[in-house]
């Protein structure tokens, strides 16, 4: 690597393979989840929905893997960094009374982090040390290294995350309209910034109206993006951003920040019905907003029907959106909209 490795440049890297990975593990479960239970207990859908779940098991693994990948390993290094990612996310535990070993969910994501850059430290650390033994004692030193120190630090990582999530969730029951705009503005800012929101979403636990306000920052957010980029950027990059590439626009934001201010003004407002409705997501869906209609999805399987769904996550945003677009443009003369929002990548 040519590049100096700063703090900051290490930990951009780090986030940068956890969101991908994440997105990759787990879109296929939180997108066909909802959609296969229409199908009851036809045998083929619930085939597909098992395989859609043991994918999502190798999360970690895929976290891991993209994590090396940013700092241009090779495929050995790559796969161990994977592989003690996997391991030190506690997504596997051996359970005594079964006697086997049990997956279940995603894991930690940010034990997940820790064990993969643990991993990566120690690779750049030994670097070519081990010459001709290195297939042998890579996996052992570094593997086995990082996931020893990763499960030591696991249950504290696990009580940290799960306070948080815990504190969040009772906030939202005790205020629940000020905390969903408080949560909905925070995720509204986190989509565009090199935060991963689904990576804290599955992290803390969001769940219950708290998760579906993290969802609906997302989705404001996406639907500004989108209003705005429409006929100032290429049909493609508009396109690419309704479909979840809304990161694209991260260099929009460090350049322009005044991009936030409609976005968190939408989350603000949308956060509203979040809570008059009660609409409830997951921590899997908390961090995807209207990708691969997860939020939607997860809120209708919550309960909520159809036509609070279609006024909650399109019409309000959508409405706010236009309207802050002609308002801060055309008579606040706030920002010139193709100075912020055209992208330049």
């Amino acid at each position: 690597m040519n590049k100096k490795l700063t703090a900051k440049i290490f930990l951009n890297k780090v986030l940068s393979g956890t969101a991908t990975g994440i997105i990759i593990g787990l879109i296929p479960n939180a997108v066909l989840a909802a959609i296969l239970k229409l199908f009851g207990n036809n045998p083929f859908a619930l085939a597909i929905g098992q395989m859609a779940i043991i994918f999502q098991l190798g999360t970690p693994l895929l976290i891991g893997a993209l994590i090396a990948l940013q700092f241009e390993f090779k495929p050995m290094p790559m796969m161990v960094v994977g592989g003690a990612a996997f391991v030190g996310s506690g997504v596997i535990k051996f359970d005594a009374k079964a006697q086997a070993y049990i997956g279940a969910g995603t894991g930690d994501i940010i034990n997940t982090m820790l064990t993969a850059a643990i991993a990566v430290g120690l690779i750049l650390l030994i670097d070519d040390k081990f010459g001709s033994v290195a297939i042998v004692l890579t996996p052992i030193v570094v593997g086995v290294g990082a996931v020893l120190i990763g499960f030591y630090l696991y249950p504290y990582v696990t009580d940290i995350t799960k306070a948080i999530g815990d504190g969040i969730n009772s906030f939202t029951n005790l205020q629940p309209i000020l905390m969903c705009i408080l949560i909905s503005c925070a995720f509204a800012t986190l989509i565009i910034s090199p935060i991963s929101t689904v990576a804290i979403g599955m992290a803390i636990q969001l769940k219950g109206i708290s998760a579906g306000a993290a969802a609906m920052g997302v989705a404001a957010t996406t639907i500004v993006l989108v209003v705005n980029s429409w006929k100032i950027n290429k049909p493609g990059v508009t396109i690419a951003i309704a479909l979840g590439a809304m990161k694209m626009m991260m260099p929009n934001l460090f350049r322009k920040p005044i991009i936030l201010v409609p976005c968190l003004i939408t989350a603000a407002v949308s956060a509203i019905p979040v809570a008059l409705f009660s609409i409830s997501g997951t921590p899997a869906s908390a961090g995807f907003g209207l990708v691969g209609l997860v939020g939607p999805l997860a809120s209708m399987e919550a309960g909520l029907n159809v036509i609070l769904l279609l006024i909650s996550w399109l019409l309000v945003p959508v409405v706010v959106a236009l309207a802050l677009q002609f308002l801060l443009e055309k008579i606040l003369h706030l920002y010139n909209r193709k100075d912020v929002f055209e992208f330049l990548g």
